[in-house]
């Protein structure tokens, strides 16, 4: 790990809910299937922009628990990050395959895919912050040491422990970081 001087400050993002929209299905969010199914969410472009602007080093952290369920193929997972990278300033990719039960350390909430970023990339990860729809996502920031970054779309799911920043929509997430990052 490189010295904290030296060390890259990094925005770690949640895939599915904050990058791009998830397909619901009955009520249930679920990943894009295809490259077809992909869209982004509102203002997600212009936010990664002015991150990347500020010197933030953008890396997607995603759970992909339907390739370990076996209906979705870790292909279709590549097609769709090769299409976001086309589209988005996004550094890095990571992506844990397993479900609940397989028990690896890459699945959020454990911190494993944020702590294999910081260790390849250089990240100072106590200068970082993790972005994420779900407690999963906010429990894996908390755990690596990064300020967590809550999009609070109502799920009837309650998170574990709070978020140091809470936002309603993607698009308020730059200004949230930049000003956290300004005071600190």
């Amino acid at each position: 790990m490189l010295d904290s001087d030296c060390a890259r400050r990094a925005v770690f993002l949640d895939r599915d809910g904050v990058v791009n929209k998830p397909r619901m299905v009955n009520g249930v969010a679920h990943p894009p299937r295809t490259v077809a199914e992909l869209e982004l969410t509102e203002g997600i472009r212009e936010v990664l922009q002015a991150l990347k602007g500020a010197g933030f080093l953008l890396v997607v952290v995603t759970n992909q628990p339907d390739v370990a369920r076996g209906t979705l193929t870790f292909e279709a997972v590549e097609a769709v990050h090769a299409r976001l990278a086309a589209l988005l300033p996004i550094d890095a990719f990571y992506c844990c395959p397993h479900d609940d039960e397989d028990g690896c350390g890459c699945r959020k909430p454990k911190p494993g895919l944020l702590l294999r970023a910081a260790q390849e990339w250089g990240i100072d990860l106590r200068a970082s912050f993790m972005v994420g729809d779900r407690w999963r996502d906010v429990d894996a920031g908390r755990a690596a040491g990064c300020t967590t970054v809550f999009v609070d779309y109502g799920y009837h799911e309650a998170l574990r422990s709070p978020a140091d920043i809470t936002v309603q929509a993607p698009a308020e997430i730059a200004a949230c970081i930049l000003n956290w990052a300004a005071r600190v």
